[in-house]
Order: C-alpha cells, then sequence, then structure tokens
C-alpha cells in the first residue's frame, strides 16, 4: 500500500521510496528509509499537505508525494527487517593535524540542518544580528561574524542550513562548494539535541569528508527537560568527533564550545580521531576499489578525501561528476564505477543510494541506542496539542485569517500613531530649515528633495517595524510553517508552494521587504515566480492615492472599492503565475517537503533585534535608493527655471480656466509645466490619452516610480500648486469640473482606470532594485517594468473604452 492511504492515527513502516530524481533523493536524506515507522498525525484544512512523524520528528508531505512512498501497517506479516547497522573503523593514518603554533586566528563554519539553532548560535557567538526563524529555510546565505577569544581570533561563517551535502538543492550544493573552496579550519557541526536520529545523518557525511569538527548539541535544555539520559561521551569517542552541549539561546556553553575548536585546532583534544561509517561488505569493496583508482590519479582534486569522492561517485553525484571530469582515466574510472554499481543493484534490489542511506541512518540508530536511553511513555506534547487547534479543519482558516487581520490592524492603525509624530517632525525640520535658508535651488534641493525624500521614507519606518515584529514571532514560535502547511494546496493551484503564500501576504505591507523573504522558497522556480508576482499586491504607499481618490469619487462605496482593488491584485498575481508556470517555468524541481518545528516562545530579545535589524535594512536599502531618485526628480522638476513670460503664460491659462489665481502658486505651477519633467509628461502623454489620463496624471504616474507616495504629492504641485496642500483641498480641486471641458479632469471612470494602473503598473525603484538583487539578474527587473506597465495599461484601457460606451 502507499502511504497516501494511511489513515490519520495509524502507523507504518516504510518498505521503498517510489519515483526517482531529486524527490527520490531528498526523502532518504530526511530518514524515509526502509524499516523506519511512519505516523500519520493530521490532515490540513483542506485534506492536503499532511502532517507525518518519523524519527521523532514532523514533516508534511503532498498527498502526491505520499502516494510515491510504499509502506506496510505497522506489525503486520510484511514487517520490513532493518538493514544491517553500519559499523565504524579507525582509519590507517590516524588524525593529522597541520597546526602551526604562531597562527592565532581559526576560520570556523557553522553547518547543520535547518532549524537546528546554527543561526541562534552563531549570533550569541559574534554580537551579530541576522534573523533567527524557527522555520526552515531562514538562512539562505552565508553571514560572516568575528569573535575574540582566549587570545584567538575566530572568523565565523554561518552557511545555509542543509539536510545533506548532496548536489540536491542550492544550499547544499552552495556548502559543499564553500567547503571545497574555503576549507574552514574546523567545522561546528551544529545538531538539534532534541531531534539526533535525524540531525546525524549530515554529521556521517562530514565524517567522510575527514575535517576537523566539533558538534554542538544545540537546544540541549530540551533534551533534558524529556527526561532522556545521553552519554554524548561515549558517542563522541565512537565517532571521533568531540561533542559539546549548548543552548545558544541562554549562552550556556558556547565558551566551552569554543574552548574545544581550540584544542581540536592545536591538536591536543584525545577524542579526536578520524573513523570510517562502513557499510555491507559488497559496498565497501566498491567504495575501497573506486578510492585505489581515484588515488592513482595525480590530479585527483585534494580538497575532499578520497573515500568521500568515492561514496558520492557510486551515488551518481553530479558535482562530483563534474570535479573528476578532468581526471586523465575518468571514463575508465566511470565504467568501473557503473559495473560496481549494477552489481549492487541486482544483489540488493533497489538503487545503491537507497542502499547508502539506510546504511547511515542504521549506523546512527545503532549508535543511539548505545548511548541513549528513553522513557517509553509517551507524553502528550504541547506541539500536537497546539496543531490539533491551530491546523484543524473548522479551525485553521479562521485563526490563520484573525492573525493576518491583527497583524495588519496593528501594523496600520497602532503604527498611524508614532507614524503622525514622524510625520509632524519632517515637517518642523523641513519649516525650521526653510526659515533660516535664503531662497534658492540650494534650499530647495535641501527641503524638497533631500528632507522631502528621506522623510518619505522615514515615516513609514513605525509600520514596518511593527509587521515585522509580528512576523519574527510567528517564525521564531513555529506558527509560519503552519500557514504555509494550511495554505499549501491553494497554493498548488496556481504552481507554487504553501511557502510562497507568506511572502505574498507581506507585500501588502511592502514589496521590498516581502521579495526579501521569498528566500525561505528552496525551489528556484516557485522563488522566482513568487518574486514576479509579488508587485501586483497592492502595498501601503499605493494607500494615500486610493484613499485621495477613492474618497473623493467614490464615497458612498469607498469600502467596496478598496476592497476591489486588492482583490484585483490578487487575481492579476494568480493569472501571472499561472501563466509563467505554464509557458516557462514548466517544472518544479524541488518538492514540497517541509518540516514542521516545535513551538517555542520566542525570546522578546530575539524578537526586537529582529524587528530594529529590518528597521535598519528598511532605512538603509530603501532610504539611499529613494533619497538619490527624489534629488534627480527634484532636478528634473525644478529646471530650467521658468521664465516670466512662462508665468503669465500659465496665469493667463488659470484665468481662462475659471481658477482663482490668488488661491495658487502661479510660479510653482509654471515651474512644473517648463520643467523637464512637465516636457517628458506632455510628451508621452498620448500613450495614456486612450485611457483618458491627462498629461498632469502622467507626470504623477512618472514620479510614481519612484515611490508611490510621490504621485499624491505630485497632484497637488499640479492642481493646486502646492505640495502641502492638504488631501480635502486637493481632493475638491480634482473633482472640479475643468472649465475648458466642462467637466473634471478625474470622473469615476477616469478615477477607477487610473486607480487600476497605480495598482498594477511598475512598482517603485526600490522593489525593482530589490528583484533585481534577489534574482540575480537584470532581465527579471526589466521584465517586470515591461509586463506589469503593460497589464496596467491594457486592463485600463479595456475599462475605459468599455465604460465609455456606457458613461
Amino acid at each position: 500500500m502507499r502511504l497516501s492511504d494511511v489513515k490519520t492515527g495509524e502507523s507504518a513502516v516504510i518498505v521503498k521510496i517510489l519515483g526517482h530524481g531529486s524527490f527520490r533523493k531528498r526523502m532518504m536524506e530526511m530518514g524515509f528509509v526502509k524499516g523506519k515507522k511512519i505516523l500519520v498525525e493530521l490532515n490540513a484544512p483542506l485534506q492536503d499537505p499532511i502532517k507525518y512523524k518519523i524519527l521523532d520528528y514532523e514533516i508534511s508531505l503532498r498527498r502526491s508525494e505520499a502516494s510515491l512512498i510504499e509502506v506496510v501497517r505497522e506489525g503486520s506479516s510484511e514487517a520490513i527487517a532493518m538493514h544491517d547497522v553500519a559499523v565504524i573503523t579507525e582509519d590507517d593514518c590516524g588524525f593529522l593535524n597541520n597546526f602551526d603554533s604562531e597562527r592565532r586566528t581559526i576560520n570556523v563554519a557553522l553547518i547543520g540542518n535547518p532549524n537546528c539553532g546554527k543561526t541562534s548560535l552563531f549570533n550569541s557567538a559574534s554580537g551579530a544580528k541576522e534573523h533567527v526563524g524557527n522555520y526552515s529555510g531562514v538562512t539562505v546565505d552565508a553571514k560572516k561574524g568575528v569573535m575574540e577569544y582566549n587570545g584567538y581570533v575566530f572568523n565565523i561563517v554561518d552557511l545555509p542550513g542543509t539536510y545533506s551535502l548532496s548536489a540536491y538543492s542550492p544550499e547544499e550544493l552552495y556548502v559543499r562548494r564553500y567547503l571545497r573552496e574555503e576549507v574552514p579550519d574546523v567545522i561546528i557541526n551544529v545538531v538539534d539535541a532534541s531531534n539526533l536520529e535525524r540531525n546525524l545523518y549530515l554529521t556521517t557525511e562530514l565524517i567522510d569528508m575527514d575535517r576537523s569538527m566539533v558538534i554542538a548539541l544545540n537546544m540541549y535544555d530540551e533534551l533534558e527537560r524529556s527526561k532522556v539520559h545521553f552519554d554524548y561521551e561515549t558517542l563522541s569517542r565512537m565517532i571521533g568527533v568531540p561533542m559539546v552541549p549548548t543552548v545558544s539561546k541562554s549562552g550556556r556553553g558556547v565558551n566551552e564550545l569554543f574552548d574545544t575548536i581550540i584544542e581540536v585546532y592545536e591538536g591536543r583534544n584525545e577524542v579526536v580521531r578520524h573513523v570510517h561509517i562502513s557499510f555491507s561488505k559488497d559496498i565497501e569493496d566498491a567504495v575501497k576499489t573506486i578510492q585505489k583508482a581515484l588515488k592513482s590519479e595525480a590530479q585527483l582534486d585534494q580538497h575532499f578525501s578520497a573515500r568521500y569522492l568515492s561514496i558520492k561517485l557510486l551515488e551518481n553525484d553530479r558535482e562530483v561528476l563534474s570535479i573528476l571530469q578532468s581526471l586523465p582515466h575518468y571514463e575508465e574510472i566511470k565504467q568501473l564505477r557503473d559495473r560496481l554499481v549494477a552489481d549492487i543493484e541486482q544483489l540488493h534490489g533497489e538503487d545503491i543510494a537507497t542502499t547508502i542511506a539506510a546504511s547511515k541512518y542504521g549506523f546512527v540508530s545503532g549508535a543511539l541506542r548505545e548511548t541513549m536511553e528513553t522513557d517509553e511513555k509517551e507524553e502528550a506534547k504541547t506541539t500536537a496539542v497546539i496543531d490539533s487547534i491551530v491546523t484543524n479543519r473548522l479551525f485553521g482558516f479562521p485563526i490563520f485569517i484573525l492573525l493576518m487581520w491583527l497583524m495588519f490592524w496593528a501594523t496600520f492603525e497602532i503604527g498611524q500613531y508614532p507614524m503622525d509624530w514622524i510625520e509632524a517632525a519632517v515637517g518642523w525640520i523641513g519649516e525650521m530649515v526653510s526659515t533660516l535658508l535664503p531662497e534658492g535651488p540650494v534650499k530647495d534641493m535641501i527641503v524638497d528633495g533631500i528632507i522631502g525624500g528621506v522623510g518619505g521614507v522615514i515615516v513609514f519606518l513605525p509600520n514596518i517595524l511593527i509587521l515585522y515584529a509580528f512576523i519574527s514571532f510567528m517564525e521564531d514560535s513555529g506558527y509560519m510553517a503552519r500557514a504555509a502547511f494550511i495554505m499549501d494546496r491553494i497554493m498548488h493551484k496556481i504552481g507554487l508552494h504553501g511557502k510562497s503564500f507568506i511572502p505574498m501576504v507581506m507585500g501588502f505591507g511592502c514589496n521590498v521587504p516581502a521579495i526579501i523573504a521569498t528566500r525561505t522558497i528552496e525551489s528556484r522556480t516557485s522563488r522566482l515566480i513568487t518574486i514576479l508576482i509579488n508587485p501586483f499586491m497592492s502595498c501601503g504607499a499605493r494607500l494615500p492615492i486610493y484613499l485621495l481618490l477613492v474618497g473623493a469619487l467614490f464615497p458612498e462605496n469607498a469600502s467596496i472599492v478598496l476592497l476591489g482593488l486588492y482583490a484585483l491584485g490578487v487575481l492579476v498575481a494568480v493569472v501571472t503565475a499561472k501563466l509563467l508556470r505554464k509557458l516557462h517555468y514548466k517544472e518544479d524541481e524541488t518538492p514540497f517537503v517541509m518540516e514542521l518545528p516545535p513551538y517555542r516562545i520566542p525570546t522578546m530579545k530575539a524578537t526586537l533585534r529582529h524587528m530594529w535589524a529590518k528597521g535598519q535594512q528598511y532605512l538603509k536599502k530603501m532610504g539611499g535608493v529613494i533619497l538619490v531618485a527624489s534629488l534627480i526628480i527634484w532636478l528634473f522638476s525644478y529646471f530650467p527655471r521658468p521664465t516670466d513670460a512662462d508665468v503669465e503664460a500659465v496665469r493667463s491659462e488659470l484665468v481662462a480656466d475659471g481658477i482663482d489665481v490668488n488661491t495658487v502658486n502661479v510660479e510653482t505651477v509654471a515651474a512644473t509645466e517648463n520643467s523637464f519633467l512637465g516636457r517628458i509628461g506632455k510628451f508621452v502623454s498620448p500613450v495614456f490619452e486612450p485611457l483618458g489620463f491627462n498629461w498632469k496624471m502622467t507626470v504623477s504616474l512618472l514620479t510614481g516610480t519612484v515611490a508611490k507616495e510621490t504621485v499624491v504629492s505630485t497632484l497637488g504641485v499640479l492642481y493646486s500648486g502646492d505640495s502641502e496642500v492638504g488631501n480635502d483641498a486637493l481632493a475638491k480641486r480634482i473633482v472640479t469640473p475643468n472649465p475648458s471641458t466642462g467637466q473634471p479632469d478625474f470622473t469615476p471612470l477616469v478615477g477607477f482606470c487610473f486607480l487600476i494602473f497605480v495598482l498594477l503598473y511598475v512598482p517603485c525603484i526600490a522593489t525593482v532594485t530589490a528583484i533585481v538583487k534577489e534574482t540575480g539578474s537584470w532581465r527579471y527587473g526589466a521584465f517586470t517594468l515591461v509586463y506589469n506597465t503593460f497589464v496596467a495599461w491594457t486592463l485600463s484601457f479595456i475599462v475605459f473604452q468599455i465604460g465609455s460606451l456606457f458613461v
């Protein structure tokens, strides 16, 4: 039978993994090997995906993936015997140490499974402010920090979380290439002490590499609370790698860890010895045969041990194949490998990668049986109780919607108070500088360009901080993984992962951090699609435009129109995602395999650290871009200065249009119309005339490419001659009939088309910059510029042309 057929609450024993390629490899690496027991815990509210428990940890799989795992019911006559437990043997050379007593700098690399507390340990040791999230995949780049301790300088690198050292995912490939190219002095293998059987699989691969290593038994307090007796000192001697219990969030054991690193670095640690994790005789013979052939090659890559390369070659690892292709006798070695693999697979009745993975898990299981005593009495865990509520079919979605509503309510309602204070402070600074400086271009540049540009960024800082405080709490607590879990089936309908939902929700606050948040998505194609559709999520910067036009043109149906705009953005994002998946990114190379970590209570320090780190990131990255762009736009809107004749011409036009020139800053209007920006707007306005937009609207849209908030201030200048005019006065201006046409420039139809265009057209410069940076190519930024604007123009054109037939 298949795993997808097992009912909730029932257990089964794994027979084998069907399917092939990356899915099969990933399942084996995560413990889905022959003979392992797996429990079906619960179904998502929409019955897909399903949460399982294996090796004392929880994981979610889609039904389509569970159907590729063959099982038998626990206790049935078909029960499968376990593979022979692998044993360890010391190598002939022993531990070799090239320590230079004069060297006082130690390069350290942190390597471990996702969600093992690796980044927490990095922060505790180095004092860095990297985000710590209880959500697999938070660390997706190498983070670097420096620590001075006991007369040594430690260069610490926090590598991406990985389940193995295969060439399966970008994270795994990055870690292995780092180990090959950088060769750290000591590896800190961070393992989750409360989930040793799963975490130690990566340890076996690092042992194969034959590197200097120390194991940090992180979250050791959770192991102690579980009343498990673990003789880690005996296990250390068995595998030849010293182990140190740590609790990174409190700093417990960190000093002892680095004392041990120094001992290993100096060759003084008595535990250290290199061992071989041996396999069954036929596989071991095959490894030694290939190892002998590789050692005869003078050009063999010395960064990896010959044994490690031999094992990976047997597994048909793509990266190792590429490394060995340059060897003179590569083809002969490859043919030898093919013969050996064919014989072994025929003998075992399964592919050799499965056999090797099962042997390593067998070794881990045997080692833990010798060193760990567990209480057989199972108690109901907090995680299971909470999951039974928050992922329940009836309560899961309401709870999720309530939390999302609470997050955005706090972001905009509570954040409005400090936002008003900052806005008032920026206005006061602008007025003070304006009174101190003499009239002229320098004053205008400082007040309008610099203070206005920076103020437009700082004013949203409280909202960003509150938003990220909520997101940090949900990530650190473990709830964010559950949100992806319950939304996966809906997201799967549009060709994305459940993980894509969180960045999309974040996009309603700001597209820039939302795009950065897509780093948690392992699949490159799903990540790219999520990045490209994110700008269609209506960010908070568009809200001032909505409030102005909806309040002026649709006062009686404001909430319906506002909700319709947000819904339209989501609909366009969904259609775009389906088109991209169907026409370009047809295959999703990474299966939806997501660990559901246990719930943990986040510390206030960690939440505040994350919140402020994101605030700094927002100010640093967005403030710089917007400041420079604001100055450029100011230059284009300020020069060339209007002549007296230009001012009089504008005055005459205003009088002809029936506008009281005493209520308008005629010089400002003339400066705008005759500036480079005004001329550009008039030049491109024919493109927007089919949408019902005049040149003033066109200019405001052009300035909105820097930051959407500038659309309102630009309209204020063009329609009132004063960028500081209040929203109420501006709303009256835009609905006042134009004497030359007899109707307002902004009719309800034109205004609605304008809102559609603002919603969908090219995002701000900061968002485009984030897209280019996160995708690593300017082509994706160019695609966003062209595609989003095309969609906005097309939909606005259709609505205006059809609406014109009836209005």
